[in-house]
């Protein structure tokens, strides 16, 4: 196939933010279409097959439009508009930037940085209850999080209550050291960890003394109603269907709940049903409800997360042939 080469003007002050360190993200998008990137002042030459030209440019626009708005780029960056270039989906893309959610303590914008993402974040915006359901590192947990402090900065709800089910990889409270707020803490550290860096450790610790907001095991959710709070249930699921039911039972008026869960990780007992998987069934069709499917294209950790979650389910659909 001939060679072309097509020259694309980037301004010189976004060169190495796009290039990265040591050029690595110019490596993987030559790599990835099978093009050589040669830089010169402002002028990019791209040489290669003509389509494959075409879809390095394209990325490289991408780019360009990230650097201008501040972005810092990073190699899943590279790696998710290379993904959408290729299903010719990158002008989707740009709806990404156009509102965030909210600050952290330290002034960092928090925003959708995924198609996945944003309709997740669209859909806790339009239902009362939300399913975020997806592997490690889509954001789930996060994002809820963001919006429900979202929710109580604009005074649309008066609290918010953040649970998981106390049932971790086998391990019981019981075999724990120390009193019942000592075990069940290494649980809820994940909702702590969250919420210091959205809100800073001094708000956050002022909003629990204070009731507006509370971190507890599930069950402490049984025999309540829970008015005008948004409500996140971590980890779900890990919770059975009787846990499940109970949960969603506890929502009153004015509230908003996101129930969030890898359904590929459950460390029930062998033989217990996942109340996350039988509620997806159950409450697919229900007015009010919403289900939001994140795959490992919305990971947005290091890389190597996406590449791992890809190796498991290689194997376990290996598995499931087998059998």
């Amino acid at each position: 196939m001939e060679q072309k080469e097509k020259i694309l003007q980037i301004p010189t002050e976004y060169i190495s933010n796009i290039f990265g360190k040591f050029d690595e993200n110019i490596k993987k998008i030559e790599k990835t279409f099978d093009v050589e990137i040669v830089n010169r002042g402002e002028d990019i030459k791209v040489i290669g097959e003509e389509n494959k030209i075409n879809q390095a440019l394209r990325t490289l626009n991408e780019l360009t439009h990230l650097a201008q708005k501040g972005e810092l780029i990073t190699i899943q960056n590279i790696e998710y508009i290379i993904s959408l270039v290729l299903e010719n989906m990158e002008e989707e893309y740009k709806k990404l930037h156009s509102d965030f959610i909210c600050m952290t303590a330290h002034g960092k914008q928090i925003k959708s940085k995924t198609l996945g993402q944003k309709k997740y974040v669209d859909m806790i915006k339009n239902n009362i209850v939300v399913f975020g359901v997806g592997p490690a590192g889509t954001g789930k947990t996060y994002l809820a999080m963001a919006m429900a402090i979202t929710a109580l900065k604009n005074n649309e709800v008066n609290r918010i209550i953040l649970t998981r089910p106390a049932i971790e990889a086998g391990e019981k409270l019981g075999f724990l050291p120390g009193d019942l707020q000592s075990k069940v803490d290494p649980y809820l550290r994940p909702l702590y960890d969250a919420l210091y860096e959205i809100m800073g450790a001094e708000t956050f610790l002022k909003n629990m003394e204070k009731g507006i907001i509370e971190v507890a095991p599930l069950a402490y959710m049984r025999g309540r109603t829970l008015d005008n709070s948004f409500i996140v249930l971590d980890e779900a699921q890990n919770t059975t269907p009787e846990q499940m039911k109970m949960f969603l039972t506890r929502i009153g008026f004015g509230s908003k709940a996101v129930i969030t869960g890898d359904v590929t990780q459950v460390d029930l007992p062998l033989g217990k049903k996942s109340g996350l998987t039988e509620a997806l069934k159950i409450l697919k069709n229900v007015e009010g409800i919403g289900i939001s499917m994140l795959s490992k294209n919305d990971v947005v950790r290091h890389p190597l997360v996406q590449r791992i979650i890809q190796a498991y389910e290689k194997y376990e659909n290996k598995k499931e042939t087998k059998r």
